[in-house]
Protein backbone atom coordinates (compact mmCIF):
# COMPACT_ATOMS: atom_id res chain seq x y z
CA UNK A 1 0.00 0.00 0.00
CA UNK A 2 1.70 3.48 -1.05
CA UNK A 3 2.01 5.41 1.62
CA UNK A 4 4.40 7.85 0.03
CA UNK A 5 3.07 9.79 -2.77
CA UNK A 6 5.88 11.64 -4.62
CA UNK A 7 5.78 12.52 -8.61
CA UNK A 8 7.62 10.35 -11.15
CA UNK A 9 10.85 11.80 -10.95
CA UNK A 10 11.27 11.42 -6.79
CA UNK A 11 10.07 8.30 -6.87
CA UNK A 12 12.40 6.87 -9.67
CA UNK A 13 15.37 8.56 -7.80
CA UNK A 14 14.28 7.25 -4.30
CA UNK A 15 14.27 3.67 -5.62
CA UNK A 16 17.16 3.66 -7.70
CA UNK A 17 18.60 4.54 -4.05
CA UNK A 18 16.74 2.62 -1.89
CA UNK A 19 17.70 -0.51 -3.98
CA UNK A 20 21.58 0.29 -3.44
CA UNK A 21 21.05 1.11 -0.01
CA UNK A 22 19.57 -2.49 0.71
CA UNK A 23 21.64 -4.48 -1.32
CA UNK A 24 24.64 -2.59 0.67
CA UNK A 25 22.74 -3.59 3.83
CA UNK A 26 22.11 -7.17 3.01
CA UNK A 27 26.10 -7.59 2.39
CA UNK A 28 26.99 -5.79 5.84
CA UNK A 29 24.81 -7.65 7.65
CA UNK A 30 26.01 -10.90 6.12
CA UNK A 31 29.84 -9.87 6.68
CA UNK A 32 29.03 -9.07 9.70
CA UNK A 33 27.48 -12.83 10.95
CA UNK A 34 30.23 -15.62 12.31
CA UNK A 35 31.72 -18.13 9.75
CA UNK A 36 29.58 -20.80 11.70
CA UNK A 37 26.75 -19.42 10.27
CA UNK A 38 27.57 -20.17 6.74
CA UNK A 39 28.53 -24.15 7.55
CA UNK A 40 28.03 -25.75 4.16
CA UNK A 41 26.23 -28.56 5.57
CA UNK A 42 23.19 -26.51 7.14
CA UNK A 43 20.22 -27.63 5.52
CA UNK A 44 19.33 -23.95 3.81
CA UNK A 45 23.20 -24.35 1.84
CA UNK A 46 22.95 -28.13 1.59
CA UNK A 47 23.41 -29.28 -1.47
CA UNK A 48 19.71 -31.07 -2.13
CA UNK A 49 19.28 -34.24 -4.50
CA UNK A 50 17.19 -32.82 -7.49
CA UNK A 51 20.58 -30.43 -7.56
CA UNK A 52 22.17 -33.42 -9.01
CA UNK A 53 25.80 -31.94 -7.38
CA UNK A 54 24.98 -28.66 -8.86
CA UNK A 55 24.45 -30.06 -12.63
CA UNK A 56 20.53 -29.43 -12.63
CA UNK A 57 22.14 -25.71 -13.04
CA UNK A 58 24.41 -26.55 -16.14
CA UNK A 59 21.80 -29.03 -18.00
CA UNK A 60 18.53 -26.47 -17.92
CA UNK A 61 20.72 -22.89 -17.21
CA UNK A 62 23.84 -23.79 -19.15
CA UNK A 63 25.79 -21.93 -16.03
CA UNK A 64 28.96 -22.17 -17.09
CA UNK A 65 28.39 -20.29 -20.05
CA UNK A 66 27.21 -17.49 -18.81
CA UNK A 67 28.93 -17.56 -15.21
CA UNK A 68 32.25 -15.31 -15.94
CA UNK A 69 29.65 -12.48 -16.96
CA UNK A 70 29.17 -12.16 -12.93
CA UNK A 71 30.52 -9.45 -11.20
CA UNK A 72 32.58 -10.71 -8.11
CA UNK A 73 30.71 -8.57 -5.20
CA UNK A 74 33.69 -9.31 -2.81
CA UNK A 75 36.02 -7.04 -4.74
CA UNK A 76 33.90 -3.82 -3.19
CA UNK A 77 35.27 -5.13 0.20
CA UNK A 78 38.59 -4.86 1.78
CA UNK A 79 37.91 -7.97 3.54
CA UNK A 80 36.10 -9.58 1.07
CA UNK A 81 36.87 -13.60 -0.60
CA UNK A 82 36.69 -13.26 -4.24
CA UNK A 83 35.50 -16.33 -5.55
CA UNK A 84 35.70 -15.65 -8.93
CA UNK A 85 39.00 -17.91 -9.71
CA UNK A 86 40.61 -20.55 -7.49
CA UNK A 87 44.58 -20.55 -7.56
CA UNK A 88 45.12 -21.87 -4.17
CA UNK A 89 43.42 -25.34 -3.78
CA UNK A 90 44.69 -25.76 -0.04
CA UNK A 91 41.67 -27.73 2.20
CA UNK A 92 41.70 -24.51 4.29
CA UNK A 93 41.42 -22.09 0.94
CA UNK A 94 38.56 -24.63 -0.34
CA UNK A 95 36.74 -24.82 2.59
CA UNK A 96 36.59 -21.40 2.62
CA UNK A 97 35.47 -21.16 -0.30
CA UNK A 98 32.63 -22.85 0.61
CA UNK A 99 31.97 -20.67 3.90
CA UNK A 100 31.97 -17.63 1.44
CA UNK A 101 29.90 -19.25 -1.21
CA UNK A 102 27.12 -19.46 1.52
CA UNK A 103 27.55 -16.25 2.69
CA UNK A 104 27.19 -15.03 -0.80
CA UNK A 105 23.92 -16.90 -1.54
CA UNK A 106 22.61 -15.24 1.46
CA UNK A 107 23.30 -12.03 0.86
CA UNK A 108 21.45 -12.56 -2.49
CA UNK A 109 18.57 -13.97 -0.79
CA UNK A 110 18.74 -10.98 1.83
CA UNK A 111 18.59 -8.36 -1.30
CA UNK A 112 15.37 -10.37 -3.21
CA UNK A 113 13.19 -10.36 0.26
CA UNK A 114 12.69 -6.24 0.90
CA UNK A 115 11.10 -5.71 -2.99
CA UNK A 116 7.78 -5.06 -1.20
CA UNK A 117 9.15 -2.02 0.21
CA UNK A 118 8.79 -0.34 -3.06
CA UNK A 119 4.96 -0.88 -2.38
CA UNK A 120 5.26 2.31 0.44
CA UNK A 121 6.91 4.59 -2.06
CA UNK A 122 5.43 3.51 -5.83
CA UNK A 123 2.02 2.49 -7.37
CA UNK A 124 1.16 -1.22 -7.51
CA UNK A 125 2.38 -2.08 -10.91
CA UNK A 126 5.93 -0.59 -10.33
CA UNK A 127 6.16 -3.75 -7.15
CA UNK A 128 5.89 -6.00 -9.77
CA UNK A 129 8.85 -4.51 -11.66
CA UNK A 130 11.21 -4.19 -8.25
CA UNK A 131 10.40 -8.22 -7.91
CA UNK A 132 11.46 -8.69 -11.20
CA UNK A 133 14.39 -6.89 -10.92
CA UNK A 134 15.71 -8.09 -7.72
CA UNK A 135 14.88 -11.32 -9.22
CA UNK A 136 17.02 -10.81 -12.60
CA UNK A 137 19.48 -9.51 -10.54
CA UNK A 138 20.21 -11.78 -7.76
CA UNK A 139 19.18 -15.01 -8.66
CA UNK A 140 21.69 -15.94 -11.64
CA UNK A 141 24.57 -15.04 -8.16
CA UNK A 142 22.47 -17.58 -6.34
CA UNK A 143 22.62 -20.13 -8.89
CA UNK A 144 26.29 -20.13 -9.25
CA UNK A 145 27.04 -20.28 -5.89
CA UNK A 146 24.86 -23.58 -5.74
CA UNK A 147 26.50 -24.77 -8.79
CA UNK A 148 30.23 -24.16 -7.03
CA UNK A 149 29.49 -25.31 -3.99
CA UNK A 150 28.84 -28.95 -4.48
CA UNK A 151 31.80 -29.01 -7.31
CA UNK A 152 34.19 -27.48 -4.64
CA UNK A 153 33.27 -29.84 -1.83
CA UNK A 154 33.59 -32.52 -4.72
CA UNK A 155 37.21 -31.59 -5.24
CA UNK A 156 37.96 -31.12 -1.64
CA UNK A 157 36.75 -35.02 -0.91
CA UNK A 158 38.96 -36.03 -4.27
CA UNK A 159 41.60 -33.92 -2.89
CA UNK A 160 41.92 -34.12 0.75
CA UNK A 161 39.78 -37.49 1.83
CA UNK A 162 38.76 -37.82 5.17
CA UNK A 163 40.84 -40.76 6.76
CA UNK A 164 37.35 -41.49 8.07
CA UNK A 165 36.17 -42.47 4.36
CA UNK A 166 38.81 -44.67 3.98
CA UNK A 167 38.10 -48.16 5.00
CA UNK A 168 40.26 -49.99 7.32
CA UNK A 169 42.56 -52.40 6.19
CA UNK A 170 42.97 -55.58 7.22
CA UNK A 171 45.94 -57.52 8.20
Amino acid sequence: MQILFLNDLLTFLLCFLLWGLLQLGAALLCLSLPEQAFSPERFFYRTHRWERGGRIYETLLRVKSWKHLLPDGAAAWKQGYRKRSLSDHSEANLRRFLVESARGELTHWLAIAPFWLFGLIAPPDVLWIMLAYALAVNLPCIIVQRYNRPRVAALIARLYPSPAAEPAQSN
